[in-house]
């Protein structure tokens, strides 16, 4: 099959290449405008006979001919995407209309990476698909929170009105290689900071939850959903179940990382949330996925990552 990856150059979507790409008989076609994607976590694919990189911004119409299109084009983090958030809302929006008008013409699937972020700060623990969510339409998060809720209806009104096979699925917090260290994280930061002998910041007083996936644990659940019956189109959480503190977390990564760093307390973000946790009955129910590796294994992986990439100079990336 012909397969392309939007976002193909950012954390979630280069370890997605990295899994297709094992299947020769595919070719892959990995986009991205580089704004927050790195070559670098594609450089063991670009030798690949069946990989090819395109530069391109979801925001400009895409001519190509493929079978599966997976949609992971958008800056994910705060830090990231708060740089220019009408860019951001246009990636969601522009993006994913191109994108529908790709699958349309082409026939394709596409499964388009929403967030659990359109839960906003959620009323309802844990967060079955069917909340609708309590986000501010009109705050700093907006951008991205609104602008991942509006791509979803246009993937069911596309799918109403033209019959488009789409399919949704809902990414809870994830971690792993890939990783940019500097992408304002609270793994990433936690990790980067703990390293570099830098005090460790933890936002409010630390008891928001959180809950982590690890990465390839999730890039299961993204390719068994593409290949999902067409009827079953989401939205499907994908995430750990596993709920745990900031303060847990910090805890977690100061008995990896031998260090001097000391926890300070900074304000709290405007809408960030106070609890995220999954839920993820659908997941095991109709797409037989779980998730497996534990959080202290996970952050093994992960810092062995960071260690590698700030030792190569890369702290700033």
């Amino acid at each position: 099959m012909r397969i392309l990856v939007t976002g193909g150059a950012g954390f979630l979507g280069s370890n997605l290449c990295a899994r297709l790409v094992r299947n020769e008989s595919d070719h892959i076609y990995c986009m991205d405008n580089l704004l927050t994607g790195e070559l670098g976590n594609l450089e063991p694919l670009m030798k690949l006979p069946n990989f090819t990189f395109i530069r391109q911004d979801v925001i400009r119409p895409i001519a190509l001919d493929v079978d599966q299109i997976y949609n992971a084009a958008c800056a994910a983090s705060p830090v990231a995407y708060q740089r220019d958030p009408i860019h951001t809302m246009k990636t969601s929006v522009l993006g994913i209309i191109n994108l529908l008008d790709l699958a349309d013409r082409c026939g394709a699937t596409l499964l388009h990476f929403s967030t659990s972020e359109v839960y906003g700060d959620a009323l309802v623990h844990p967060q079955p698909e069917e909340y609708w969510g309590n986000v501010n339409p009109d705050g700093v998060r907006s951008c991205y929170d609104e602008g991942k809720r509006a791509a979803e209806t246009l993937c069911f009104d596309y799918r109403r009105m033209h019959g488009t096979r789409v399919k949704i699925i809902r990414v809870f917090n994830t971690y792993g290689p890939n990783m940019k260290p500097t992408d304002g994280r609270v793994v990433s930061n936690f990790i980067r900071q703990a390293l570099n002998g830098e005090d460790i910041t933890v936002y409010g007083d630390g008891s928001q939850t959180r809950s982590f996936c690890y990465v390839d644990d999730l890039i299961d659940g993204v390719i068994r959903m593409m290949n999902s019956p067409e009827e079953l189109t989401g939205p499907i959480n994908l995430g750990n179940p596993g709920e745990f503190t900031v303060n847990e977390l910090a805890k977690l990564v100061l008995e990896k990382i031998p260090t001097r760093s000391r926890l300070i307390r900074c304000d709290l973000p405007q809408d960030d949330p106070r609890v995220r946790r999954p839920d993820i009955r659908r997941a095991s129910e109709l797409l037989g996925w779980m998730p497996r590796t534990r959080l202290p294994d996970g952050l093994e992986h992960t810092i062995a990552y960071f260690r590698r990439r700030l030792r190569g100079g890369l702290q700033a990336g």
